[in-house]
């Protein structure tokens, strides 16, 4: 059966509490908190069936996106204690399915907008795995200040005092819209939003056990000692209820027998049975109000789904309208896109008119020329780079010129030894002449062993030298070898692109050529037609009356003559 329940509670920053985590929660969304820098991420939450924003209709249209919405209320608020939300919980009735169900959570809303000028977050969650598959609920997140075009006024503070009654009226309220909605689909169960004193109903209230008891008994499966509390504290009062009873009973069947005893039983049974007619005519009323709310509750709804409808058409109006722009804005594109094509396609082809074959030629024959020099060019080596100057190759050959004149020098001095061997045995009856030659010798020898030395010296300088320069010899000959192909791939570009070109320019003017001569042609065979009728007319009969003719026209010299018949002949033997 369908239950009732409807509880206000209020998001205060003096609990610890924000807007912007208590909208994430319930819509299972991720918020970032301006105010604190806090990101409230409930994406993985579960058992979120829906979450829709509803906005008064004066509502700016920032107002649109849940983070901005409720980082704008937080703001709004400056006191540390603040309410910075409302919320409404109400349970909605498993007799009504989904659709219907949402349509509930938010006429609801609707109302509350239309009432008090607030935005409403509506969040209808599921039931819990664990819990009663029957508790359908939503969470209506009100904000506590009015939005209007120029952002949050002021406060509603109607639904802060519960001396007003507005909690009241709004608990009326969605009873009588609940038991609408049921009437309407067709189910027989009703609500009552009064407390079982007030609908005379002898029955134990239930308490709300709270998170921190739900979350234990269903971690454990054990009841949770507040449950154990309460029960007891139910115990008790009922225990009392039925003393209370049994003498209220005892009290009534004394008062029926004091009746008895003074004769007035009639008066008593006359009493009830006003009593009972009052009633009668108080459900009578009732159903009348009941029906008169339902009357204004179908009526709301056609106006609803009026509204719905022709702001859906209106939606496929400007979307229609948006599409046909954007065709006709990619149409326009196009169409330009077009022309630009086409102006490029007649600036190319006048282009390709006016081009210079023969000079294009000549550049061309020039670019291969310069190609294949470019080819047959031998670049030095690096071994030529890092003696470009001659320092080693001077050195070796100063080097290989003491060493030969060592050589001749190592030779002589042999060839004399050996021509004089007997007298350097016998040195002192060599003559003086003879001594001195052999001191001579060695004289010039030892200056070309120093100057070998020199030389060799000087070699291996200039070959450290060398050697010192041969890696930059190296890259300058690489660099070399790559600035050559870079000509070389400049050269064949240019030879590829005036290839192209000179094809291009001599197909577009040779078909210019074959346009004009067709033309031309085309230009001769009318004067020609033109010539031929103008002969067939003076060659007609002339008239009796007829007036002079005319001096034979000239044909064009442009023309050509008309073909004359062939004569006829008689036939053979005729």
């Amino acid at each position: 059966m369908a239950i009732f329940h409807l509880s206000v509670k209020t998001i205060s920053r003096s609990a610890g509490r924000s807007a912007t985590a208590a909208a994430a929660y319930r819509a299972g969304v991720k918020i970032a908190d301006e105010r604190t820098g806090e990101i409230h991420d409930y994406r993985r939450r579960s058992g979120v069936e829906s979450a829709v924003l509803l906005l008064p209709a004066n509502a700016p249209d920032w107002a649109t996106d849940r983070a901005a919405l409720w980082n704008a209320a937080e703001h709004a608020e400056t006191r540390k204690n603040s309410t910075v939300a409302r919320e409404f919980e109400i349970a909605l009735p498993a007799e009504l399915s989904a659709d219907e169900r949402k349509q509930l959570a938010h006429a609801f809303a609707c109302q509350i907008i239309e009432r008090h000028g607030c935005a409403v977050d509506v969040a209808i969650h599921t039931p819990g795995k664990k819990g009663d598959d029957r508790n359908h609920h939503a969470h209506l997140l009100l904000t506590t200040r009015r939005l209007t075009t120029a952002g949050f006024t002021e406060k509603t503070r109607e639904l802060d005092d519960l001396k007003t009654g507005e909690i009241g009226r709004w608990r009326e309220r969605f009873a009588n819209m609940q038991n609408l909605y049921l009437l309407h689909h067709d189910h027989s169960a009703q609500v009552d939003h009064r407390s079982l004193e007030a609908q005379a109903i002898d029955q134990e209230p239930t308490r709300h056990l709270g998170p921190a008891a739900t979350g234990y008994e269903r971690r454990t499966g054990q009841p949770s000692r507040k449950r154990q509390d309460y029960e007891a504290e139910a115990a008790e009062r009922q225990a009392r209820a039925r003393e209370a009873g049994e003498l209220e009973r005892q009290r009534l069947d004394a008062e029926r027998s004091i009746l008895d005893l003074s004769g007035e039983l009639d008066a008593a049974k006359h009493e009830r049975w006003q009593q009972e007619e009052d009633e009668i005519e108080r459900a009578w009323q009732a159903e009348a109000e009941r029906q008169r709310l339902i009357a204004e509750a179908r009526a709301q709804i056609e106006r609803q789904r009026q509204e719905a409808e022709r702001q859906r058409q209106e939606a496929a109006e400007a979307e229609r309208q948006r599409l046909a722009a954007q065709a006709r804005a990619q149409a326009e594109r196009q169409r330009q896109e077009a022309a630009e094509a086409e102006r490029q396609r007649l600036d190319e082809q006048r282009a390709l008119l006016q081009v210079n074959i023969p000079g294009l030629e000549r550049e061309l024959a020039e670019w291969i020329q310069q190609r294949q020099g470019l080819v047959l060019r031998e670049l030095p080596p690096a071994a030529w780079l890092a003696d470009k100057w001659g320092e080693l190759k001077r050195a070796k050959q100063a080097e290989a010129t003491a060493r030969q004149a060592l050589d001749a020098l190592e030779a002589a001095y042999a060839d004399w030894c050996k021509t004089h061997r007997l007298g350097l045995m016998l040195s002192p009856y060599i003559p003086g002449s003879k001594r001195r030659e052999k001191d001579t010798l060695e004289q010039r020898l030892t200056e070309a062993r120093t100057i070998l030395k020199q030389a060799e010296s000087a070699l291996a300088v200039a070959q450290k030298a060398y050697e010192a320069r041969l890696p930059a010899a190296e890259c300058e000959a690489q660099q070399l070898a790559e600035e050559r192909q870079q000509q070389l791939a400049i050269r064949q570009k240019w030879i590829t692109q005036a290839h192209t070109l000179l094809q291009q320019a001599r197909t577009a003017q040779n078909a210019d050529q074959e346009r004009r001569e067709a033309e031309i042609r085309a230009q001769m065979e009318a004067e020609r037609r033109q010539w031929e009728a103008e002969q067939r007319k003076t060659q007609e009969p002339e008239c009796p009356l007829a007036e002079p003719t005319a001096p034979k026209q000239e044909p064009p010299k442009s023309a050509i003559p008309a073909l004359q018949p062939k004569p006829r002949y008689p036939a053979p033997g005729g």
